[in-house]
């Protein structure tokens, strides 16, 4: 049984263009070929890029901030009422009007203070400026750092310059070190 899904899991005629066959993308003759089980590695790539983020966010995106003069805003919480929070956590964020008076009754506040309070509950789910600042300087910094890496990768590449160059010897085409890694970093991001 699994067999058989691993079989049409990769399926050639699902993968590869016609006429290419799995066998003809094994190395040899010092080319190196994509694997799927290259894959692999953006797993444990990804956990470091959550540990780079967590540092990254603790020791430069939060004092940036701060030397920027970005600070948490100040919002009111909704008080505790395990009525309104059931039906916010099951059934939705913005009650309807009829809802609004039937939990006005139920919880024993008016229907203003019941329209309050889930307005008030929204915005603490909403994630503060300094979140938001940590997070756009961690992509800025990322996305930057692999635009340069990855100018300085294909520069010196003949396909740089000649588009055409790009298809050459396709659809048997090898992978260059730096092109694997590049895209093992870039996949690994993403997973994280």
């Amino acid at each position: 049984m699994l067999q058989t899904l691993y079989d049409y899991f990769w399926w050639e005629r699902l993968w590869l263009p016609v006429n290419l066959t799995w066998a003809d993308l094994e190395d040899r003759d010092g080319r190196v070929y994509a694997k799927a089980s290259d894959l692999y590695i953006t797993l444990p790539l990804a956990l470091l890029f959550l540990i780079v983020r967590y540092f990254f966010e603790l020791y430069v995106a939060t004092p940036l901030a701060a030397l920027l003069n970005i600070k948490e805003k100040t919002r009111l919480r909704a008080p505790p009422n395990a009525t309104l929070e059931h039906f916010y956590l099951t059934s939705g964020k913005q009650p309807k009007q009829v809802e609004v008076e039937l939990l006005s009754r139920q919880s024993g506040l008016s229907g203003r203070q019941v329209e309050r309070w889930f307005r008030r509950r929204r915005n603490q789910d909403r994630p503060s400026l300094l979140k938001k600042f940590r997070e756009a300087s961690w992509r800025f910094t990322f996305y930057l750092i692999a635009f340069i890496a990855g100018m300085a990768v294909i520069v010196d590449k003949p396909w740089f310059y000649d588009m055409k160059k790009v298809w050459e010897g396709y659809p048997i085409q090898s992978t260059i070190p730096s092109q694997y890694w590049y895209y093992m970093i870039e996949l690994s991001f993403y997973w994280s």
